[in-house]
């Protein structure tokens, strides 16, 4: 196990392109880290600097307070999980998990001790004897992350390791992968695009975009109180609704406007003193409710544009004329774009109690207290 230490890490390519910049980051002793971001955000190259597949530009990186910067892979004691299984087709599983053993010149009792082992915990007892191309995609991943922890490494990289299986394998996936972290307590960095990978499986959710770390923390934190306007949109699916927040003052009280409605907010939950200024409002989709159910909370009607049925669920797209953001403008250090006020602003996340229709009219039940607040450059307003 490995205590992680990266200081002003910096990346920059022959071409110019800046992978990675000023980052700082401590990956505890035994913890799964998980490193989320978009398509090129930086997390690949995150995983390659630790390996050793790549030499940093700028910047120290330190296992247990020693400089690994200059260390071949070899020498880091780190193991890694790729999302091809990168299995050897030609030896048996048996064979594959004991590779990595015979190059390190493990005794064939203790080797034989440990492979054995590592199987009980995967559940992949049974294949020993077979060939890569005899197994399922899962088999074949319990296989590769066995394979990268039969020798107990310091640091075990996994990149995307899901992202091959169908839906039904990636949830029994990720349930090994949890249970293995809590036996093993090996330190753990998993790369992911994956919001939900990184919810469920990760203790801290590393976000990056464009190689600038913008939020660590645990995962339902970055899911309550994100610190900007690209953690809350990339958070959650559906994402948050974003829009400019546009008030009026009825009766001593701040409201917002929604198209034509308009929401008293809660005392202790509004921008307050920033009004006067570029303000940004976010509401997730589950901070709607029936009025039946909430009578307490305030009223909103809107005409439904489309309905998704999802069983214990539905999402209503409402036709709210609110003036929402450009994803594409979020935190590029200027004030994001809104589009126009053209209807289709807002998602309701409701139960399937009752039914709804595409072109009806819907009053729905908002929670004044839910709403995020940002200011003109998209950080949290706290």
């Amino acid at each position: 196990m490995a205590e992680v230490s990266l200081r002003n890490l910096e990346k920059k390519f022959p071409d110019g392109t800046l992978a990675l910049q000023a980052l700082d980051l401590d990956i505890h002793d035994g913890e799964l880290l998980v490193v989320l971001g978009p398509s090129g955000s930086g997390k690949s190259t995150l995983l390659k600097l630790l390996a050793g597949l790549e030499q940093p530009s700028a910047g120290e990186i330190k296992f247990d307070d020693r400089s690994v910067v200059a260390m071949e892979p070899s020498e880091r004691n780190i193991a890694m999980v790729f999302q091809n299984y990168a299995l050897y087709p030609h030896m048996t599983v048996r064979e594959n998990l004991e590779f990595p053993l015979k190059m390190a010149n493990r005794p064939r009792g203790e080797r034989e001790v440990q492979l054995e082992e590592t199987a009980r915990r995967l559940g992949i007892l049974p294949l020993l004897e077979k060939k890569p191309r005899q197994l399922s995609g899962g088999q074949a991943q319990r296989v590769a992350m066995g394979r990268a922890i039969v020798r107990d490494p310091a640091l075990f990289l996994m990149d995307e390791p899901l992202s091959n299986l169908d839906a039904k394998l990636r949830v029994e996936i990720r349930s090994v992968i949890t249970q293995l972290q809590r036996e093993l307590a090996t330190t753990t960095v998993y790369v992911t695009h994956d919001q939900i990978e990184a919810l469920t499986i990760g203790q801290r959710v590393a976000l990056l975009r464009g190689g600038r770390l913008q939020q660590l923390d645990a995962p339902q934190v970055l899911y309550d109180e994100p610190a900007n306007l690209f953690v809350a949109g990339f958070l959650g699916n559906p994402a948050m609704n974003l829009f400019r927040a546009e008030f009026r003052e009825e009766a001593q009280r701040t409201h917002l406007r929604l198209g034509s409605n308009t929401v008293p907010l809660a005392a202790n939950g509004g921008p307050g003193a920033f009004i006067e200024q570029a303000v940004y409002a976010g509401l997730r989709p589950e901070s709607f409710a029936w009025t039946q159910e909430r009578p307490d909370w305030p009223r909103i009607e809107a005409r439904v544009g489309a309905v998704e049925v999802l069983g214990h669920e539905q999402l209503a797209y409402l036709d709210v004329e609110v003036a929402t953001l450009d994803p594409q403008s979020i935190d590029r250090g200027v004030s994001p774009r809104c589009l126009p006020e053209s209807g289709g602003g807002l998602i309701a996340r409701l139960s399937s109690r009752y039914s709804i229709q595409a072109g009806s009219s819907l009053s729905l039940a908002l929670n004044e207290e839910a709403f995020h607040w940002f200011d003109a450059r998209g950080k949290t307003m706290r």
